[in-house]
C-alpha cells in the first residue's frame, strides 16, 4: 500500500516535469510458450477435441510502474528470470507492452547483451561502423566518434581482429564503448559490467557519472549489489515480473542480498560463509601443457595469443584463471577444448571435457530450453538415454522449470548461464571448464554453482574457471593462474594471485593519471 501511495505521489509531481525521461504505468508484457511440447500425440488430440489452448501466456512483467529522471543512475536488480531484460527491451523499443503505458522521452542507446548486432566475421573496427549505422548514424558521424570509441575500449590492435576471436569481456568492452559514446538521453546497460576486468569496470563507472552529469539517465541491470550501493541514485528490485521494492540503493540492495543469499532460506549457503575448498591435490595429471603457443594474424603480422605456457592441472584441483581482458584466458580455454590447435608446444588432456565457454554456446534460440538440453548434451557426445536420466535433475538445478518450455530467444543472459552450467555440470565430465559465464548468474545461483564445483571434485578430475569475481577465486579455487598478454605471470595461491592482480591494476591506473 505504501509503495502504491509513493508511486501516485511521484506520478503527480512528475506529470509535467521536463526532467522525466521514462514513465511506466501498470506496464505488462507477456510471452506465449508452447507448454504442450513434451506431451504425447494422444494428449495433443485430446486437448484439441476439448478446445483447449495450445499456448499458455506467461507474464514476464506485471503492473510495473516507475519514473526515471534526468541525472538518475537507476540500478535494477533481481533473480534470473525476474523480468529485468524484458524491461530493458521494452524501454529500448524492441518489445511493445501488452498492457499499461510506457513513455520514453528522448533517444535510447542500449547495450542489451554481449555482441548484440555484432557480426563475428567482421573486425572490431568494422563492427563499430555496423553498430553505429544500425543506430542511425552516418558514416561521417561515426568517423568523428571512432577515435573516442577506440581509445575508451582499450582494445588496441585487437580492433583489427574478427570478433569470433574475442572473449566475452572484450565484447563487453567494445559494446559499452559504442553505446556510451553515442549521444543519447538514456543509456540502458543489461548485465554487461560484470564481464569486464577490474580496470575497465572502473572506467565504465566514471563514464556513467559523466553521462548523468550531462542531464542524461543511465539504467543499469546488474547482479553486483556493491555497484548498486556505491554508484546508483535509486534502485528497483524486480521479482517474478513485479516490483518488490524501490528507492534507496543501500536499503533495496541490502534487502535483496538478505533474501538471495539465504537469510530467509536456511538451507542455502552464503558465499561469504562458504568453506574454502580443501587442498587435496591428487597425484594424477588432468592436463599437462609444455611451451604451449598459439598465433593469430593481426594486420598481416603474427600475434601470440598464447606465449610459451607451461603448467600442470592435477586431479582434484579447482583452477581460477584471472587477468585483464585480452590476456589470453578465453584462447587458453578454447585450446584446451580442442577448438583451437596450438602452433607450438605440447598439450595433453586426460579425460573428457565439458565446457561452458560463453552465454548459451551451442543453444538454438528458436528451440525451447528443454530441447536445448538434448541439443547441448548430444553435441557433447552424450547418448540420448543418458540425458533422459538427468533431464529432471538439470531442470531442477537450473530452477528454470517455469521457463523451460519457452524458446531460448526469450531468455536473459543469466537464464542462459543457469541452463548452460546446469547441463555441463550434471553430465559429469572428467574436466569442467567455465569461461566468464557465471558473471551473469544472480547471487543465489553463483552460490549454488560454487558449491556444485566443489562437489564435482568428488567425481571430476579438475575444474577450471575463468572469472572476474575475486570472491569466487579466493573462496572456491585451490590455485590460480594470473595471465597477461598471453603469458602466465603467476601460478600459485589464489589469495596471492588476487593481490598481485589488484596491485598491477592500481599501478596502471596511477601511471595514466
Amino acid at each position: 500500500m505504501e509503495h502504491q501511495k509513493s508511486l501516485q505521489l511521484q506520478k503527480e509531481l512528475s506529470q509535467n516535469d521536463p526532467g522525466v525521461l521514462i514513465r511506466a504505468e501498470n506496464l505488462g508484457v507477456y510471452y506465449e510458450s508452447d507448454t504442450e511440447r513434451r506431451d504425447d500425440f494422444k494428449s495433443h488430440v485430446h486437448r484439441f477435441i476439448r478446445g483447449e489452448r495450445q499456448n499458455d501466456i506467461f507474464w514476464a512483467l506485471k503492473d510495473i510502474s516507475f519514473t526515471g529522471y534526468a541525472g538518475d543512475v537507476l540500478g535494477v536488480i533481481g533473480p534470473n528470470g525476474a523480468g529485468k531484460t524484458t524491461l530493458c527491451r521494452a524501454i529500448a523499443g524492441l518489445l511493445r507492452p501488452n498492457r499499461g503505458t510506457l513513455e520514453v522521452k528522448g533517444s535510447v542507446s542500449a547495450l542489451l547483451s554481449l555482441g548484440t548486432g555484432f557480426n563475428k566475421e567482421l573486425t572490431g573496427n568494422e563492427n563499430i561502423y555496423l553498430n553505429g549505422m544500425m543506430l542511425g548514424f552516418s558514416r561521417k558521424q561515426i568517423n568523428e566518434l571512432l577515435p573516442l570509441i577506440q581509445e575508451f575500449s582499450g582494445l588496441g590492435r585487437f580492433l583489427d581482429q574478427p570478433l569470433k576471436y574475442y572473449s566475452s569481456g572484450m565484447k563487453a568492452r567494445l559494446g559499452f564503448s559504442i553505446a556510451s559514446v553515442i549521444e543519447a538521453e538514456i543509456l540502458v546497460i543489461d548485465e554487461v559490467l560484470g564481464t569486464g576486468d577490474m580496470e575497465f569496470n572502473e572506467k565504465a563507472v566514471q563514464k556513467v557519472w559523466e553521462l548523468v552529469s550531462g542531464a542524461r539517465m543511465v539504467l543499469v541491470v546488474t547482479h553486483e549489489t556493491e555497484f548498486i550501493k556505491e554508484h546508483c541514485s535509486r534502485a528497483l528490485w524486480i521479482e517474478n515480473g513485479s516490483i518488490k521494492a524501490s528507492g534507496d540503493p543501500v536499503e533495496v540492495a541490502g534487502a535483496y542480498e538478505q533474501l538471495a543469499s539465504g537469510t530467509a532460506k536456511p538451507k542455502k549457503k552464503k558465499l561469504s560463509r562458504l568453506k574454502k575448498t580443501r587442498q587435496e591435490k591428487g597425484e594424477g595429471k588432468a592436463i599437462e601443457a609444455r611451451d604451449l603457443s598459439l598465433e593469430f594474424k593481426l594486420n598481416g603480422e603474427p600475434f601470440r595469443a598464447l606465449d610459451n605456457l607451461r603448467f600442470d592441472v592435477f586431479d582434484r584441483e579447482i583452477i581460477g584463471i584471472i587477468g585483464p581482458n585480452g590476456a589470453g584466458k578465453t584462447t587458453l580455454c578454447r585450446t584446451l577444448c580442442g577448438i583451437y590447435r596450438q602452433d607450438y608446444g605440447r598439450l595433453e588432456v586426460n579425460g573428457t571435457i565439458a565446457a561452458l565457454l560463453s552465454f548459451g554456446t551451442g543453444f538454438n534460440p528458436q528451440l525451447s530450453g528443454y530441447d536445448n538440453i538434448y541439443l547441448n548434451g548430444m553435441m557433447l557426445g552424450i547418448p540420448r538415454k543418458t540425458i533422459q536420466k538427468v533431464e529432471d535433475e538439470i531442470i531442477a538445478f537450473s530452477e528454470l522449470d517455469q521457463f523451460i518450455d519457452q524458446p531460448v530467444k526469450h531468455y536473459s543472459k543469466g537464464m542462459r548461464s543457469r541452463l548452460g552450467f546446469s547441463i555441463a555440470s550434471m553430465l559429469k565430465p572428467d574436466i569442467f571448464i567455465v569461461d566468464e559465464a557465471l558473471s551473469a548468474g544472480d547471487i543465489s545461483f553463483q552460490e549454488k554453482a560454487a558449491v556444485r564445483m566443489q562437489e564435482m571434485l568428488e567425481e571430476a578430475k579438475a575444474v577450471l574457471i575463468v572469472t572476474h569475481s575475486m570472491k569466487i577465486v579466493k573462496k572456491v579455487c585451490t590455485r590460480a593462474l594470473l595471465m597477461d598478454r598471453g603469458r602466465i605471470i603467476f601460478d600459485g595461491d589464489p589469495l596471492e594471485a588476487v593481490d598481485i592482480y589488484r596491485t598491477s591494476v592500481k599501478r596502471k591506473k596511477e601511471k595514466f593519471k
